[in-house]
């Protein structure tokens, strides 16, 4: 009978260990932790207008600057007031950003006759023969090709062995034959260039 006894008495103390155990490892109560990920912030978007060459709709990070607008629109034109531009402005979501034009000049000017004014540049490129500042393709050199907007030395070199190997340029449509010259690259520089 002592036996009997000790032997409930042990599987009454391994069940009671066996409780305890259980109770001790099981899950906490409440509800998991999960991980979400970080906010990323929606870009601002900028309309500019006014003296740059590709006025638009253009989007930005949070955080910058007038400068970065005028970057992205191609650089001031050089009929550009940036006398009257705080170009460390921070940019707003919603907002307009008008490059003024200097007093007296044409806004609408149709004879390509207003040239780009790069970043750091403080004069305007001197004219070609015709007494425009249009670059023509069919005689300019890879230098000079490579100040076009968008054009570096690269696709410079790509346009004079492509003029070398299929002869000048019937339009400056033709333009886009040449590798790495698609639809918006050749939208920003059509106004600067002729045949």
């Amino acid at each position: 009978m002592k036996n009997v006894i000790y032997t409930l008495v042990g599987v009454m103390a391994g069940f009671a260990l066996a409780g305890m155990l259980l109770f001790v490892s099981r899950a906490p109560a409440g509800e998991p932790i999960v991980l979400q990920p970080a906010p990323t912030k929606e870009p601002i978007a900028v309309h500019i207008i006014g003296a740059v060459p590709r006025p638009g709709l253009y989007e930005f990070a949070e955080g910058s600057r007038v400068q970065d607008a005028i970057d992205a629109a191609g650089g001031l034109l050089t009929s550009a007031n940036v006398d009257s531009v705080n170009l460390a402005a921070l940019l707003e979501d919603g907002q307009q950003l008008d490059i003024p034009y200097k007093a007296g000049t044409d806004s609408s000017n149709e004879n390509g006759d207003d040239a780009l004014v790069l970043p750091g540049a403080t004069e305007k490129p001197a004219a070609s023969e015709a007494g425009q500042d249009l670059v023509n393709i069919n005689t300019a050199s890879a230098e000079e090709l490579d100040n076009l907007p968008g054009i570096g030395p690269t696709i410079a070199q790509r346009i004079v062995e492509y003029r070398e190997a299929n002869g000048s340029f019937q339009t400056i449509d033709d333009l886009m034959n040449v590798s790495g010259i698609g639809p918006s690259t050749f939208e920003n520089i059509k106004e600067l260039i002729s045949t």
